[in-house]
């Protein structure tokens, strides 16, 4: 079995190495984001996106706070939560690509965003001191692991008393169709990796999260809690530590 999970994330690695080349969003829009959220950003951080949603402005993020991104990919979200959190504050992006540490430190640079750290690592094992943030963001990641309940009990960990999650993820309503999973990078691609929502609830509450709450994402980017009749869908998942 450990044989399969190393494979897997190989596989994702290098799916994520060479979308670390593209010069704007290789799998996913940029829709989630107001214009007015992303306008002094530079084109090729603004338009590079390969989430699924917004978990920046979901956090309700507040100055001073500590923030942690989990697979900040080119740091889009890492650099919109540092905007918010201010000097006070500081987020920390962890990714297991180097190709994509490389594109986000790059960016903090070109950008000049000094609160911003980026730290290569796996969700599995996070780089992370225990109880030293007050925000878990994730943006289309979690999905990607083979072992998700380890990432719960993660990010439970680093948490600190009271501190709270906001993810975006693909999960799925029913069976994954045998076609989509037989899909060349369909686990890389978000698809084949995804949670039941049921699971996906009872893995946080198991961790120790309280108020666990999914909201669908539909196609006009609107949340809401009835989740569409479909095999895959968007969504935010939102819980607090005790």
């Amino acid at each position: 079995m450990t044989d399969t999970k190393d494979s897997l994330r190989n596989t994702v690695q290098e799916y994520y190495a060479k979308a670390a080349q593209c010069s704007n969003s290789c799998c996913g829009p940029t829709e989630s984001y107001s214009p007015e959220t992303l306008f002094d950003l530079p084109d090729d951080v603004a338009n590079f996106s390969l989430g699924c949603g917004n978990p920046v402005t979901a956090a309700e993020l507040k100055a001073g706070e500590i923030v942690l991104d989990l697979g900040s990919g080119g740091g889009l979200d890492c650099f919109l939560a540092a905007k918010t959190v201010g000097e006070t504050g500081k987020v920390i992006g962890v990714d297991m690509t180097p190709e994509m540490l490389e594109r986000a430190r790059n960016s903090a640079s070109k950008i000049g965003i000094a609160n911003v750290e980026f730290r290569q690592g796996y969700l599995e094992s996070l780089p992370i001191e225990d109880q030293s943030i007050d925000v878990v963001i994730s943006n289309c990641v979690i999905n990607l692991s083979p072992e998700k309940n380890q990432v719960f009990s993660e990010i439970f960990r680093v948490l600190k008393s009271g501190g709270r999650i906001s993810i975006s993820d693909v999960m799925s309503n029913g069976d994954i169709p045998e076609e989509i999973l037989q899909m060349k990078d369909s686990w890389s691609s978000c698809a084949a990796g995804a949670l039941p929502v049921n699971d996906y609830v009872n893995g946080l509450f198991n961790a120790g999260f309280a108020e666990v709450n999914v909201a669908a994402k539909d196609e006009q980017g609107n949340l809401n809690d009835c989740f569409p009749n479909k095999p895959l869908f968007s969504a935010l998942v939102t819980a607090l530590k005790p």
